[in-house]
């Protein structure tokens, strides 16, 4: 079982009478950055793409209908991990899979729905999710993701997730209109950056913390343009597979690795793993 030491204020009395501040370990709420997280991340974002699209095109709910029930059963799914004791690799995946789909599905209505130009969305949300690192910080001294133990840390977290994911989004699409590159052209573009991401970290050493939200932003453009190339027509460029088929498809390949990161506890955080080994 995952535990950090936090500062977290625990009124306690001691002997003396007076209240004090008390440190109490917590459980820490997110999974261990390893090669597993950032393959679910990247086909998490493929299926916020493709599922939007096919809940759009065959729920017949309109984009602001869906947009509604999505935000529905994320809030009802980030509830249950708020209630979470610990990291469960099941509910948090089943949350960033859903934060996918609503945040594509915010930059969706934006542009298409009240017709806001992409490079003023892309900003907005540059700019909050700015907003909310700045707030996070100030707030808690830290913007690292190995002390995600206290409430306030984690809604500060689902928040950067969700702006990250509709700046992705937003993004991904002025550059791939822009550039006119196609959906296997705009992958490798994608990719390259978050390849150039690791070479400054790891040899020029770029901040962890920044290079992982870079990353984690870079990763959302790259999973839609894996999805758009999947299921779109040929005739657009795409393999054609269609937004059923491809949707399925990596829903199933998340299913497959999250449950084996259930059963192998892979993805939990070190400290985690020596607190359990060692009780």
């Amino acid at each position: 079982m995952t535990y950090e030491l936090s500062e977290t204020p625990e009124t306690a009395q001691d002997a003396g009478g007076p209240s004090r501040h008390a440190h109490r370990l917590r459980l820490n709420k997110v999974p261990e950055v390893t090669v597993y997280f950032w393959v679910i991340k990247v086909l998490c974002t493929t299926v916020g793409e493709t599922a939007a699209d096919l809940l759009n095109e065959k729920a017949g709910l309109g984009l602001t209908g869906v947009s509604l029930l999505m935000s529905a059963l994320l809030a009802v799914v980030l509830v249950v991990q708020f209630r979470t004791s610990a990291y469960r690799a099941g509910v948090y995946w089943l949350a960033v899979a859903l934060i996918s789909i609503v945040g594509t599905l915010i930059s969706d209505n934006l542009t298409d729905n009240m017709g806001v130009p992409l490079e003023t969305s892309t900003t907005v949300f540059a700019v909050l999710l700015a907003i909310v690192f700045v707030v996070w910080y100030r707030r808690e001294r830290t913007l690292s993701i190995h002390s995600i133990d206290t409430t306030s840390r984690e809604s500060y977290y689902w928040l950067a997730v969700l702006f990250t994911f509709a700046l992705g989004t937003a993004a991904g699409d002025l550059v791939s209109e822009r550039m006119n590159l196609g959906y296997w052209l705009s992958a490798v573009l994608f990719a390259l950056a978050i390849a150039a991401v690791g070479i400054a970290h790891f040899a020029l050493g770029l901040d962890a913390v920044w290079s992982f939200w870079i990353a984690y932003i870079l990763t959302r453009p790259l999973g839609a343009s894996i999805g758009d190339y999947l299921s779109q027509p040929t005739g657009d460029g795409g393999l054609g597979l269609g937004t059923v088929v491809t949707s399925g498809l990596f829903l199933a390949v998340i299913l497959g690795l999250v449950v084996y990161l259930t059963v192998t506890r892979k993805d939990v955080t070190g400290s985690h793993a020596r607190r359990a080994a060692a009780a």
